[in-house]
């Protein structure tokens, strides 16, 4: 392909990536990859030059753009080296007219980029939510050790137990130690929000909102093969893929429940009281995780935000009725919002004199509220809020 016909291809590609963000469908590297599988004429060069095209454009606009040639062209005001390349040319994009609208730069919507500065985060700091993240692992501690774990690649050891981070695209997946479970692709910032919950071997941990389970291998690694963990979720898709991936990790998930959205107890009524540990990765914007899905930024409106607090706030109380007296609640989200984060543990400590707040002492981050927060620009990890609270009764 043509470096014109490059571009005209990532336009193309944005337009459905608008599309979706606006219907709430397939997120962007799900388009791109079922493009690049039906276009096999596209070689491994083209790919990589579209990809970049399109996630750069992506990038460079705040608010959602009008349409992929116009993102495009707010990127070509970045890289003078594109604007040539609108030629005209076969399979190229059409030569840019006089008043042509062009998408609008900025950190996000003007409504987000104001929330996130009412909860702290703005210039230098909001700027780096768009930047590229780096790849980190986990080590599965019930299969292998960091110190004496020897990699294809050699990686940077982390703050987290047992994390090494590796430069953006390293085939970490295709490695044999991924496939025999020695290694878990894991954010350091998620790392530590399972080592904040304190696991250990013979207590009864549940993991609420497990997904897919990222969280719950780390949660059993600690728990050595020890004590009971439940993982549980209302999405059967997620929670279905948690199985083979804990055979693989050789981790001991005692039962996965799934939840059924507002009748959550019934699931969960033998565990009332009697939980040592609940970690709630609850449900939220994800203003956290930019640096990975920079186009959720399009998808996430004051409405949305409205309904993710309120499923929040119903998590935090589901999940108080659990904990045995004495035991500890963990409630983290990857948002860089007070509404979401420190507020939510406000209200709840506010309307709950028994429980008090016990913020997890943590290699990075900085307080915030009855909480720890950690941000891309300071602490180098995706955005989390991190809170533990304790039931003292």
């Amino acid at each position: 392909m043509t470096p014109a016909a490059r571009v005209q291809t990532a336009i193309v590609l944005l337009d459905q990536v608008i599309a979706a963000a606006d219907a709430r469908g397939a997120p962007a590297d799900r388009i791109l990859a079922d493009w690049f599988k039906a276009n096999r004429f596209a070689g491994s060069k083209d790919r990589r030059a579209i990809r970049e095209l399109v996630y750069r454009a992506i990038r460079a606009c705040g608010p959602v753009p009008w349409n992929g040639r116009s993102a495009m062209l707010a990127l070509a005001g970045e890289d003078p080296v594109l604007l040539p390349l609108f030629d005209g040319s076969t399979y190229g994009p059409a030569p840019v007219e006089t008043g042509e609208p062009v998408a609008k730069g900025g950190i996000a919507p003007p409504w987000l980029t104001e929330r996130l500065a009412a909860s702290g985060i703005e210039g230098y700091e909001a700027a780096a939510l768009l930047d590229r993240a780096p790849l980190d692992i986990r080590i599965n501690a019930l299969k292998a050790d960091r110190a004496t774990l020897a990699l294809p690649v050699e990686g940077e050891p982390l703050p987290s137990a047992q994390g090494l981070r590796f430069p953006f695209g390293t085939p970490v997946e295709q490695w044999p130690e991924f496939a025999e479970g020695l290694i878990e692709v894991q954010d350091c910032g998620s790392q530590l929000a399972c080592q904040a919950v304190g696991a250990m071997p013979g207590e009864t941990v549940i993991d609420l909102c497990a997904g897919a389970g990222g969280k719950t291998l780390a949660l059993a690694a600690a728990m050595a093969g020890g004590g009971t963990l439940i993982a549980a979720d209302t999405d059967r898709g997620r929670l279905s893929r948690l199985g083979p991936r804990a055979a693989r990790a050789a981790a001991l998930v005692a039962e996965t429940l799934l939840l059924d959205p507002g009748r959550e107890l019934d699931a969960l009524a033998a565990w009332q009281g009697k939980a040592d540990a609940v970690l709630v990765d609850a449900p939220c914007s994800g203003t956290g995780t930019w640096r990975r899905n920079p186009e959720s930024r399009w998808r996430l409106d004051e409405a949305a935000l409205d309904r993710l607090t309120a499923l929040q706030r119903h998590l935090f109380g589901l999940a108080a009725g659990l904990v045995r007296p004495g035991g500890r609640l963990i409630y983290v989200v990857c948002s860089l919002l007070d509404e979401e984060g420190p507020e939510q543990v406000e209200a709840f400590l506010a309307e709950h004199p028994e429980w008090r707040a016990a913020p997890p002492a943590l290699p990075l981050g900085r307080p915030c509220g009855p909480g720890v927060r950690l941000s891309p620009l300071p602490d180098g990890t995706d955005g989390f809020f991190i809170a533990c609270i304790e039931n003292a009764c």
